[in-house]
């Protein structure tokens, strides 16, 4: 069945009107949904509707025939990968593999290292086009939330104001003093809420591993190769998946 957010100011008592454009032209003219067929509706509150067709020109109108309890399904564990903007790679496909992977936030990086540089339009501009792609990955996937794109930070402002927030803090480096084998860290843990902190294509620099490690960030290898950024999101993101979910 297929899966489509809205805002919850468009849920009624028994329908729901679906006001945004793309999401409306997505279900008219690309999947070219019919009168009767059967879809399911979240919302930004996580809440799920499984709804069937009424009308579907103009504003698509949806009748709920039944509320699903979402809210009695066992908690999964929340990922919020800190990613350093990339050279090499794409930061869309970041974002899209990573809302497949069911991340739950995603917060693009600045570092020392990093070789590309937006200004604040462009960071805005930027922040909405994942955005996008993070909505339209959810709903092909099929998840029960929609992801949180959080705006170009800092790493220290994501160290001062967001560490607290998690139970486990790692720091993939290749900065060698005190590194751990993630295997060996996820073995010892059941935390509910992990921060990833990924650097650019030169690594974080020695000053931001210490600092990191002064903020409870636990500096961690993933083997012998040395990994692009994309491969590194994808590869821990995995790994935790496997290990916990």
């Amino acid at each position: 069945m297929h899966h489509f957010y809205c805002l919850s100011r468009d849920i009624y008592e028994d329908r729901i009107i679906i006001t945004d454009r793309d999401s409306a032209h997505h279900m008219r003219d690309v999947l070219r949904l019919k009168k009767s067929e059967k879809i399911v509706v979240f919302d930004e509150r996580g809440r799920e509707y499984e709804c069937v067709v009424e009308e579907i020109s103009g504003q698509p109108n949806l009748r709920i025939t039944r509320k699903l309890l979402s809210q009695n399904r066992p908690k999964e564990m929340q990922i919020t990968v800190a990613c350093a903007l990339p050279k090499k790679a794409s930061m869309d496909e970041i974002v899209d593999k990573l809302i497949q992977l069911g991340v739950h936030r995603i917060i693009p990086l600045n570092t020392a290292r990093v070789v590309v540089k937006l200004d604040l339009e462009k960071s805005i501009a930027k922040m909405r086009r994942w955005q996008k792609i993070a909505l339209n990955s959810s709903q092909q996937s099929q998840r029960r939330n929609l992801p949180i794109i959080e705006p170009l930070k800092s790493l220290t402002g994501i160290l001062e104001n967001d560490a607290d927030q998690f139970d486990l803090k790692l720091i993939p480096t290749l900065v060698p003093k005190g590194r751990k084998p993630l295997k060996g860290i996820l073995a010892k843990t059941k935390a509910k809420s992990v921060l990833v902190l990924i650097g650019p294509e030169g690594d974080f620099t020695p000053e931001e591993v210490a600092l990191a490690r002064k903020y409870g960030c636990i500096p961690v290898t993933l083997g012998d190769l040395v990994l692009r950024v994309d491969t590194a999101c994808l590869a821990v993101v995995s790994y935790l998946r496997f290990a916990f979910l």
